[in-house]
């Protein structure tokens, strides 16, 4: 049920199926069926692009026809015949998504993209039709109050109470005007957020800066050219070097090129993406966005669209989350302000006569660490090969939980950079498959994220269904000398996905709409940002931070000097964060239509938090893809990585107390938190855990922002 009805919001129109007989699809498209495929993975070297679209015609369809058998249900409402079966209808739709929305994600060529275009507004209809349908509601509200209610288990309860929030939450209960207005909103809210995302990837795409002249390479490292060069020559441009808007690319050209020219071109090209007043601009979409966003929040009986999105969060009110932002922003400004004066009397140091701008502070706080640390992070990039840090963070999931790793050679894959690890229990049962996919390509965005192919629950006849999720990443191609070679940023995050991968791995639920990362967004980053806490402690190093031309392990001196800056730089790291975060509450709680243009707000909203023009916000509005384009689900949710931070620098303390890979801890953190979905109340798994509340000033040590 669960991602047939949540990838996208919800518009619908209830289609009558009395009329005629259910499409059967061709029994020839792999979706047709249950996989047959070792542990029912995707068959991919079998899918084409033509399976799709019907496929989805005929899982609407079939959904369609599985809610009207519920609703023409002369039985009174039970927990099985209502919850259970809607929680069981849509099987197809959800095969045939799981595939495509990844795809779409991390392989979409122009054929994918149209068929997104097309069939996402047909989606978000065909959830509608579900959480609009009111006979249907009516079933699940009497399941839901029904005194019985009180004898079901606690899991069964919250799957009740997830449906009937639901159906409330989508408009059930509004009359047939305001239903329409909402589905209409539904429709064109859909249709703009994959608009901004196809914009967003075009642009990173269409722009190159050519280098022809080798001088202009100062600085650089020998890889961060050699890769240059490789994409020049992928691009019909063989003798010169091209830098892109891939991340993997842009921040060594900012870390460590001389030319402060061709930075500054580099990095506005970045930072103005989708700004530029052309066909790929996205400052109009923002506003319909967000204006469509307050409209549906005010129809649904909210103030603002945060108000609406936080309520089913650990936050509950945007005040809440705004309070933590403010909180600890009140260390960071101050603590970047001091880092810039730093940098400032660096630059007047070596004889410069400009002030310090936003592309100069990477290259400055480069020079700055190397000059305060003796640690450049070039340094260290030759301790981070890819398998290593990834073979690294299966050493750790080893150790915490007993689980192991196996690579399976001979399965399909969607593309061929693509690896897939079978997962075994302690015991040698089998958990499930985990995807890596790590490498940048124009038809992959931007970013790092985790997602699901198949999900874990447990089937109506008691069969387990093991989850078969995926990493992606864009790190550090290799080249034709080296392997690929990450930097302390780009290990963390793979540890962080890794995290989220878990999650989904060692759930242990009954119901697919409550396992695995189906949590509260603010409680979801738990179990990824805790994970990260292991990639760089000492002991942990030793396992996987080996050189990769003589394979010695990274020695201690270097360990210590990464230890020491390990506070380096996280007044300007913080306050990035924080100001998205900022903005995208700010965006999201407006109770008034937008009376300026989206970058008239952008401005008010970061002049009004004092944030310095040296320092560019983590994602500026029209690339903010996590909070406009629909897929991320993060639109009032971006502070979610810091709300999740307080718990994981509290619940990585009891790791600390009691050992890094003391077992009792590493079980109490998988029973009651990585095994458990959304099971129960995650305040309640998480004292459960740690036999208290977090503490907040485990997050404010761990950035340096007090002893």
């Amino acid at each position: 049920m669960k991602k047939s009805v949540v990838i996208l919001s919800a518009i619908a129109m209830m289609c009558s199926c009395k009329q005629k007989e259910l499409t059967q699809l061709d029994p020839s498209n792999p979706f047709a069926q249950e996989f047959s495929t070792y542990k029912q993975i995707p068959p991919f070297d079998q899918i084409k692009t033509e399976h799709y679209k019907p496929a989805f015609l005929a899982g609407m369809e079939q959904q369609t026809k599985e809610i009207e058998a519920i609703v023409m249900n002369g039985d009174a409402p039970t927990f099985d015949n209502t919850i259970v079966a809607l929680e069981e209808s849509g099987k197809l739709l959800d095969r045939v998504s799981g595939v495509f929305f990844s795809i779409t994600e991390a392989n979409a060529d122009s054929a994918i993209q149209a068929i997104s275009a097309e069939i996402s507004p047909m989606l978000a209809e065909h959830s509608d039709n579900i959480f609009l349908n009111e006979p249907l509601f009516q079933r699940v509200k009497t399941v839901y109050e029904a005194p019985e209610s009180k004898d079901l288990t606690l899991e069964q309860q919250r799957l009740t109470e997830h449906f009937y929030k639901r159906f409330v939450r989508a408009g059930v209960d509004l009359n047939p005007t305001e239903k329409a207005w909402l589905r209409s909103i539904n429709k064109e809210l859909t249709s703009l957020e994959l608009k901004f995302s196809e914009n967003l990837l075009a642009e990173t795409n269409n722009f190159q800066l050519i280098i022809d002249n080798p001088s202009d390479l100062s600085g650089l490292p020998a890889d961060a050219v050699e890769v240059a060069a490789n994409t020049a020559k992928s691009a019909g441009l063989e003798g010169k070097w091209v830098f892109t808007l891939s991340k993997p690319s842009w921040v060594p050209f900012l870390q460590y090129a001389d030319n402060r020219d061709l930075r500054e071109k580099l990095y506005k090209a970045m930072y103005n993406r989708c700004n530029n007043g052309n066909e790929y601009d996205n400052n109009e979409i923002i506003a319909k966005i967000v204006n469509l966003r307050l409209e549906k929040a005010q129809v649904l009986g909210y103030p603002s669209y945060a108000a609406y999105a936080l309520e089913e969060t650990m936050a509950k009110t945007p005040d809440n989350a705004m309070k933590l932002l403010e909180d600890i922003w009140k260390y960071a400004l101050p603590q970047a302000k001091k880092e810039k004066a730093e940098l400032q009397q660096l630059i007047v140091a070596e004889g410069k006569d400009f002030e310090l701008q936003s592309w100069d502070w990477w290259y400055y706080a480069e020079k700055l660490r190397a000059k305060k640390y003796d640690l450049n992070e070039e340094e260290l990039r030759p301790y981070f090969v890819l398998e290593n840090v990834r073979d690294g963070a299966f050493a750790v999931a080893n150790k915490l939980y007993g689980i192991t790793f196996k690579e399976l050679a001979d399965v399909p894959v969607y593309q061929k950079d693509v690896k897939a690890f079978e997962v075994s229990d302690a015991d040698g049962s089998y958990l499930g498959i985990i995807y890596l996919d790590y490498f940048p390509r124009p038809e992959k965005r931007n970013g790092a994220w985790m997602g699901n192919f198949a999900e874990q629950c447990v089937s109506p006849t008691g069969d387990t269904i093991r989850p078969i999720v995926y990493n992606v990443g864009n790190f550090a191609l290799p080249a034709a000398n080296t392997p690929s070679l990450l930097t302390v940023d780009q290990a963390e995050t793979l540890f962080h996905e890794f995290g989220h991968a878990l999650h989904g791995l060692l759930s242990k639920c009954t119901y697919e709409s409550l396992s695995g990362t189906n949590v509260y967004r603010d409680f979801v980053e738990l179990p990824s940002q805790i994970n990260e806490h292991w990639a760089f402690h000492p002991e942990v190093l030793k396992m996987y931070a080996k050189h990769y031309q003589t394979a010695a392990v990274i020695p201690d001196a270097l360990i210590k000097k990464m230890q020491n800056a390990s506070y380096f730089n996280q007044g300007f790291t913080t306050t990035e964060l924080l100001a998205a975060a900022i903005l995208d509450m700010k965006w999201h709680s407006i109770e008034s239509p937008l009376d300026v243009d989206a970058q008239t707000f952008e401005k008010n909203v970061l002049d009004g938090i004092g944030l310095i023009p040296e320092i560019i916000v983590r994602y500026k509005s029209p690339y903010f893809a996590h909070i406009f384009s629909g897929s991320s689900g993060y639109s009032a949710g971006y502070y979610s990585y810091l709300w999740a931070e307080v718990l994981d620098a509290d619940a990585f303390n009891s790791f600390e107390i009691h050992g890094i890979f003391d077992h009792a801890t590493a079980q109490s953190f998988r029973d009651n938190i990585l095994s458990k979905g959304s099971t129960e109340d995650p305040a309640e798994l998480y004292r459960k855990f740690r036999g208290a509340d977090p503490n907040p000033k485990y997050l404010l040590k761990n950035r340096g922002f007090i002893q």
